[in-house]
């Protein structure tokens, strides 16, 4: 695909791209130096500190902390692509002076290893992360040096990355393994897109082609270990950690979910660049079974905390559900990369299914609070009483012991304006995946085009582009693909060009429109958004006899503080009568969505009574929805998806 720049112009988008700048950057950049009150200490800074000989002490937090510092720092980096700022990057320059001091001579780079156990690196790849920090490591060098044109931080990662291919293959004197938590595999892809040299590809596709293999390198490393481990007891599930089979033989989500959706990334960019057909395959097997059986109406993934994983097919409880943010924002990683394979409909489906609910719905409108876990039903008091519920926490938290998640956020909505468009090399095909409005700018037919997209959207679905030519030449000539939403099923969306209906094709869910485009021509894309009952397959057991509410991208949910308690007896009417209206003073300005329902009468129980002969004990209710993003920003309170109809 041709290298294009994507300005983000939008108002939705923008307040994020504010916030992201203005408060969350800055807030993560304390919290990993461990100055937020009340929130829970990061030691980061401090680690690469006693790392670097600069202070005394001993490591603090996960193996794999040093990761939370690189993910912030990618994030820094794309905001610094899009919004300069002199004092960030000296920040940002200091962190990186500071990683290099934490640096050996032959390269290697590990806080936990240099601090707590030196000389035992690489003994432990199947629970230790030193690959997957490895991998964050060179993400982060390779979006700064692409940011701002300094080499530090890639010539760091370049030099833990030449050790790394020295010490990992098939040769004899190589340690034939991989890493327990994947990363790694996706971050060598972009080091060589970046640098072009092909042993970075190659020793990504060694990680890959290497998991799975008989014997299993955990199995025997662990026992090399005496049979001790970090995490768990016993003998090391496989499964886990996708490495039961080669990669090319699964077609079942297993484990735990981020690793799968990191991996299937890698596996998706390998795919696409080696013209590996058999890992294509995998890859689609893998996605029909992930998102069309193991995924929530949010985006959400991994269905239980045990593991942080998968379960089976059809397994989605909502009260105890994970659907870990890091889990779906791999899962928009994943599919990104998917719709380079392909432009389907169904991946940008879900890019913007997870991307509208459950990213966004990961962190709070101030910026400074954070879920780990994403429910779809909350009971407070379950929360806090039940231990197969602590997981579930009914407020977002200012920051975590592991705190993967939120600079995850971070970096993902600060490189959001790579997610919206696809321009094939020559400039013949332009595909619109994401409905934002943005500015991109690319070559065609050696025109100079710049398409201008304004949409409506979430709230509204007029979406409208137009083109500008620069350069001596007249027209340009390429086909321009506008994404069909599986939000929108009634009929064909109406398009126009210059105020005139066009007939279009469709191809993979995506309106095909091919002509010599005109500067000053102007193109209207018309996707009106509709509030709508959506119910689950019948083999969701958790669902059953339930209905969901959507608008456009937006899930919505019922909360305490619009419908009082208990919310799990408010059900929807034979007849719900669904409306819509905007309320610009709730949260900053939402379209709420009301409608009829029934809660049981509770003053036809008595107190000491649990149960008693059925019959209709209910009161009609006019019931307040709001988009399951915005939830939780009020008082701690119940929260429901799913209603019984």
């Amino acid at each position: 695909m041709q290298k294009t720049q994507v300005d983000i112009q939008d108002n939705f988008w923008q307040d994020y791209s504010g916030l992201i700048r203005n408060t969350v950057i800055p807030y993560q950049w304390e919290a990993l130096n461990d100055r937020i009150e009340g929130a829970a200490p990061s030691y980061a800074i401090r680690n690469f500190r006693i790392a670097a000989g600069l202070e005394e002490g001993e490591f603090g937090g996960w193996i794999f902390q040093d990761s939370d510092l690189y993910k912030w720092l990618e994030a820094v980096a794309f905001s610094l692509r899009h919004h300069p700022d002199l004092e960030l990057e000296k920040i940002a320059d200091s962190a990186i002076d500071l990683i290099g001091q934490a640096q050996h001579e032959n390269g290697y780079l590990n806080t936990y290893y240099t601090v707590k156990e030196p000389g035992k690196q690489w003994t432990n790849l199947h629970e230790a992360h030193e690959l997957y920090c490895a991998g964050h490591l060179i993400e982060a060098a390779v979006a700064y040096s692409q940011a701002t044109g300094k080499s530090k931080l890639l010539d760091i990662a370049l030099r833990f990355t030449d050790l790394i291919e020295r010490l990992f293959g098939t040769q004899p004197d190589q340690i034939r393994g991989y890493c327990g938590h994947q990363e790694i595999e996706l971050a060598l892809v972009k080091l060589y897109e970046v640098t072009g040299e092909d042993r970075f590809l190659k020793l990504s596709r060694y990680f890959i082609d290497e998991r799975g293999s008989k014997p299993s390198y955990f199995i025997e490393e662990w026992e090399r270990r005496g049979k001790t481990s970090i995490w768990s007891e016993g003998t090391p599930n496989l499964e886990v950690y996708q490495c039961h089979l080669p990669v090319r033989e699964q077609s079942v989500a297993v484990g735990h979910s981020v690793r799968a959706v990191y991996m299937y990334t890698a596996m998706a960019d390998l795919a696409r660049l080696t013209d590996d057909n058999e890992l294509r395959k995998a890859c689609e097997r893998l996605w029909d079974n992930t998102t069309r059986k193991q995924m929530y109406i949010t985006g959400g993934i991994g269905a239980t905390h045990l593991g942080e994983a998968f379960s089976f097919d059809y397994d989605l409880p909502n009260d105890t559900v994970y659907a870990e943010t890091c889990a779906s924002i791999g899962l928009i990683f994943w599919a990104r990369r998917m719709l380079q394979l392909e432009a389907k409909s169904e991946y940008a489906d879900v890019m913007e299914r997870a991307l509208y609910n459950n990213v966004l719905g990961s962190m709070s409108k101030d910026g400074k609070h954070f879920f780990y876990v994403n429910p779809l039903e909350v009971w407070p008091e379950a929360s806090s009483k039940n231990p197969d519920k602590f997981h579930v926490k009914p407020v977002r938290q200012p920051w975590f012991g592991c705190s993967c998640c939120p600079p995850n956020v971070a970096r993902l909505l600060s490189s959001l304006s790579d997610y919206i468009y696809d321009v094939t090399n020559d400039g013949s095909k332009v595909y619109t995946h994401l409905f934002i409005g943005s500015q991109i700018g690319f070559e065609s037919g050696g025109c100079r085009v710049m398409l201008r997209q304004r949409s409506e959207l979430p709230w509204n679905g007029k979406i409208e582009f137009a083109i500008s030519l620069s350069g001596d030449a007249d027209s340009a000539a390429f086909e321009l693909a506008l994404r069909i939403p599986n939000w929108f099923q009634d009929g064909r969306p109406i398009l126009k060009v210059n105020g005139t209906n066009l007939n279009y094709h469709v191809e993979n869910g995506y309106a095909k429109v091919e002509r010599s485009w005109s500067d000053g021509d102007t193109l209207a894309w018309m996707l009106p958004l509709e509030t709508k009952l959506i119910a689950a397959n019948p083999q969701i057991r958790a669902d059953a006899g339930k209905a969901a509410i959507q608008r456009g991208p937006f899930v919505y949910c019922v909360e305490e503080a619009d419908n009082g308690l208990p919310i799990a007896s408010l059900s929807l009417a034979g007849e719900p009568k669904l409306t819509e209206r905007t309320d610009a003073d709730l949260l900053g300005g939402c379209i709420v969505v009301e409608g009829d329902g029934q809660m049981v009468d509770e003053s036809a129980w008595k107190e000491s009574q649990p149960y008693q002969p059925l019959r209709k004990l209910t009161r009609p209710v006019r019931f307040k929805a709001i988009p399951y993003y915005l939830w939780g920003n009020r008082k701690a309170g119940e929260m429901n998806v799913w209603l019984r109809y």
